[in-house]
């Protein structure tokens, strides 16, 4: 159960236009996690249209910032996240569940190419200790451009974020 109640957001007319727009760009649905950022309308609002962009407006491919946010939900051990990312939206980027299953242990597993191992390298550096070694950091150079670079850091820094929230606040999965 969550640390925090979980606002009914149809109960909630004064963020009738926030709940509308969530709604509206996550195919109806309202997850937990804004149910207890209604608490604060403003984070609500700031962290849906920050992850958006950092989901959406990137160069990343989808296939893999699905494979680094899934990592980073194993690092940190948030259920709430891997649940999320490892079904619909996994398969929907080509992801098959044996490979988001090699994810945990991806360094012995041959699913990923050298393009996506830097990438999880880079991801288990800064989810772990926050500085990327240059041993680590150089072969994201072979692969990505600086603003992919730059968004590949943003990207594993946002879903750290997200996934230490929902651990902190124990939210409850979704049930539907």
């Amino acid at each position: 159960m969550a640390r925090i109640e979980l606002i009914d957001p149809d109960k909630d007319p004064a963020n009738r236009d926030l709940v509308k727009q969530i709604r509206g760009q996550r195919r109806g649905k309202f997850l937990n996690i804004y149910k207890l950022l209604l608490h604060s309308p403003t984070l609500a609002e700031a962290w849906f249209n920050f992850n958006n962009a950092v989901r959406w407006g990137i160069k990343i491919d989808g296939r893999l910032r699905e494979i680094v946010i899934i990592r980073i939900a194993i690092l940190n051990g948030s259920e709430y996240t891997l649940r999320q990312h490892t079904g619909e939206l996994a398969d929907a980027e080509g992801l098959s569940s044996k490979e988001c299953d090699a994810i945990k242990n991806w360094q012995k597993a041959d699913n990923f190419n050298s393009k996506e191992r830097a990438a999880l390298a880079v991801t288990d550096a800064m989810t772990q200790n926050v500085s990327i070694p240059d041993k680590t950091f150089e072969p994201l150079r072979k692969h990505f451009s600086e603003r992919e670079i730059l968004e590949l850091a943003v990207l594993i820094g946002s879903y750290n974020m997200h996934t230490r929230t929902f651990q902190a606040l124990q939210a409850d999965l979704e049930t539907n």
